[in-house]
């Protein structure tokens, strides 16, 4: 027999404090709540959960610890028209786990309702045991030797992000041992480290890496669910990437990661799926929340609350008004960063947090808790801000303290470079910060996380590759994603053996990454971008975790990867690239020289008119860099080079006159993307022409 304490309604979750374990879980609406325990054999236990306070059902287990598995079972009634669908048959996991055994593996007896019963089959309660089908909850040891591990803390304007999968970058590596390729451990290893340090980043924002179920139409099409946004375990990283067990080896082991990339400068950002879960709509299963308290933690709608709101296109969002739900997500993301030591979170479908009822508010409840937080306050916090909601692109409404994917950035970038008409003004604002999105609320130019390319889309190379999004693969008939990508194929689709195609493709890629790492506020570039990665125009590999996905590290192009770190350190070594505050077009006090300047490719500054022009592609912005910048974090003056930067998105050959910029006569070029590696040191006075290739930049740098 098992002896049961009463034991403590906080923390939630399972807490092992050295004698034995504390359960705490909240239901509203429970009548009755049963923990079942789980042997090495799989044999289960049922314990009544004795106590209930403030809606907490609690009890203290003495001699159990880390590695007993478990999950709940809750009583209470099944109307799923008020919004209650509880259901004791269906085992269920701790919304607060901290490490999670297993996969779901997918049978009809994982859903509360009946198979094939109509379409109100939910309305009635099957009574089958789910427990064989379900992964289980386990009690971990959270100590854990961080020895002298610090938060590399990079000041925002410094920050250049690096997104990644840990899948997709380590399993294919050849200097990584097979045993470990795709693991929290891989992540870590010398040669993933050694390449994000000589590249320039400064920090990873890493896939989702919350337990997550690989949805039911994947696996019986042999796929799965390989980015991860269906998250069913907040506090739990999964246990698929870790090389050391499931049974809270994955907590340590993703701990040696964090403590890794920390060591070698570099911040971790995680990848979060606040706004839905894995349980879908009315008809999805019942995993966890759905069963212990479906009314408390989603949106219902109001009229019959059978039924969920949805603003994720996923099929539930939750339920952001309720505090509990509140605080599972603050608990989630504190615990993240005290426990695990990250350092930042990037939102999945931010604006889905924001809703309070239907429309999106830009002070909702969850942005005012975090924005008092003493924890969260100190990590950078990024969100996706749009979902699919009405009202739901929210680029720009975010409050102080958040920075945002651009996706007018991304846009208007890839409508320049693929020669677009009527883009040059879109182009000057996103280049200089985005002013018009964050200046008039106070914010600053990093607020604007910059990216051409993200997981969700073309990758870098398929960008200049395909017209059309190429996405058998998903079994779909190629309806999934995107159908409008702002890319071109430079003449040919896909694959092109045309050395004069091969050359302009590499001078876009060029250009791409050049614009995104000289603009104002903080550049993201996608993973394996700088190795010149294909996914063979499949705009949504969301569900390939194969060579499709994973970096062919043998195949890399090293022209680009070259070129790639050489830009990165020119914004790293010249702060006129990562401003803190927006230019002011203006004259700068004692030196006479305005600190941003515009010009015609004839040297002419650039008027209304010229602005106005549809089908101009060209033009030379001036970056007046010394003295005019903020004082660094040591109080010390920081003086820059000016540059001159020529864009020429024509498809000919253009000359460009050097303008006249006041006491700045001598120029050189330090970069030309016409060229993998540019010929540099060519000096330019006032006047000359410098000739710019068809669809191609070209930086010049104040010579004295």
């Amino acid at each position: 027999m098992i002896e049961v304490w009463p034991g403590e309604p906080y923390p939630l979750g399972a807490t092992w404090d050295g004698r034995g374990t504390n359960f705490a879980l909240f239901s509203e609406h429970a009548r009755k709540v049963e923990l079942c325990l789980f042997d090495a054999e799989g044999t289960e236990s049922r314990l009544v959960v004795p106590e209930q306070t403030d809606l907490v059902w609690h009890c203290y287990l003495p001699g159990v610890g880390p590695g007993q598995r478990y999950g709940y079972r809750v009583h209470g009634p099944y109307v799923p028209t008020r919004g209650l669908r509880y259901n004791p048959s269906k085992l269920l996991l701790d919304p607060y786990a901290k490490a999670i055994d297993g996969d779901v593996r997918w049978d009809d007896t994982l859903f509360a309702f009946p198979p094939k019963a109509g379409e109100e089959r939910d309305l009635r309660r099957d009574r089958r045991d789910s427990a064989h089908g379900m992964p289980r909850c386990v009690v971990i040891d959270p100590a854990f030797d961080w020895g002298d591990d610090r938060p590399p803390r990079i000041p925002w304007h410094e920050t250049v992000i690096y997104e990644t999968h840990v899948r997709g970058m380590t399993m294919r590596h050849p200097e990584i041992p097979p045993e470990i390729r795709g693991t929290y451990t891989a992540m870590a290893s010398p040669p993933i480290l050694e390449h994000l340090r000589t590249l320039g980043v400064t920090a990873v924002e890493i896939m989702p890496v919350h337990h997550f179920v690989n949805d039911r139409h994947l696996t019986e099409r042999g796929l799965t669910n390989y980015w991860g946004y269906n998250s069913i375990g907040y506090f739990a990283p999964d246990c698929r990437y870790s090389s050391r067990g499931a049974t809270g080896g994955q907590v340590a082991e993703f701990k040696h990661m964090v403590k890794a990339l920390h060591a070698a400068g570099l911040e971790v950002i995680l990848d979060v799926v606040y706004n839905h879960t894995a349980e879908g709509n009315h008809l999805g299963p019942t995993l966890c929340f759905r069963g212990i308290d479906n009314s408390s933690y989603y949106r219902l709608v109001a009229e019959n609350r059978r039924f969920y709101m949805d603003f994720t296109g996923c099929g539930n969002t939750l339920n952001m008004s309720h505090p509990r739900t509140l605080q599972l997500i603050m608990d989630s993301l504190r615990y993240w960063v005290l426990d695990m030591h990250v350092d930042g979170f990037r939102f999945d479908l931010a604006a889905a947090l924001a809703r309070e009822l239907f429309e999106v508010d830009r002070l909702s409840a969850f942005f005012d808790i975090i924005a008092q937080d003493p924890v969260l306050q100190r990590v950078k916090l990024i969100a996706e801000p749009w979902d699919v909601g009405e009202g739901g692109y929210q680029v720009g409404n975010f409050p102080n303290g958040w920075a945002e994917w651009n996706g007018k950035y991304r846009d208007t970038v890839r409508d320049f470079w693929r020669g677009a008409d009527r883009t040059l003004g879109e182009l000057a604002s996103r280049f200089t910060g985005s002013s018009d999105l964050y200046e008039h609320t106070g914010r600053r130019p990093y607020a604007s996380i910059n990216f051409v390319t993200s997981h969700d889309g073309f990758t870098l190379n398929d960008l200049v590759s395909y017209n059309h999004k190429h996405n058998e693969a998903n079994g779909e008939s190629n309806r999934d994603g995107d159908d409008h990508n702002r890319s071109w194929n430079c003449g040919v689709e896909g694959c092109a053996d045309d050395a004069e195609v091969q050359a302009l493709r590499a001078r876009q890629k060029r250009n791409f990454v050049t614009t995104l790492f000289l603009s104002q506020g903080v550049p993201m570039l996608l993973g394996g971008d700088e190795l010149g990665r294909t996914q063979h125009g499949n705009n949504n590999a969301y569900c390939q975790d194969n060579e499709i996905s994973w970096f062919d590290w043998q195949g890399a192009d090293r022209e680009m990867l070259d070129f790639t770190r050489a830009v990165i350190r020119l914004r790293r070594e010249h702060p006129v690239f990562k401003r803190r505050k927006f230019f002011q077009g203006r004259p700068i006090k004692g030196f006479g020289v305005d600190d941003i300047k515009w010009f015609t490719p004839e040297g002419d500054e650039m008027s209304e008119d010229h602005w106005q022009v549809d089908f101009a592609k060209s033009l030379t912005v001036f970056l007046f860099g010394d003295g005019i910048l903020q004082p660094n974090e040591h109080g010390q003056r920081i003086h820059d080079d000016s540059f001159l930067v020529m864009l020429n998105a024509h498809h000919e050959t253009m000359g460009f006159a050097v303008p006249a910029v006041e006491g700045l006569g001598s120029w050189v070029k330090i970069l030309d993307t016409s060229e993998p590696v540019p010929r540099t040191g060519e000096r330019y006075e006032e006047d000359d022409e410098v000739t710019l290739q068809g669809r191609s930049l070209v930086v010049l740098r104040h010579a004295g």
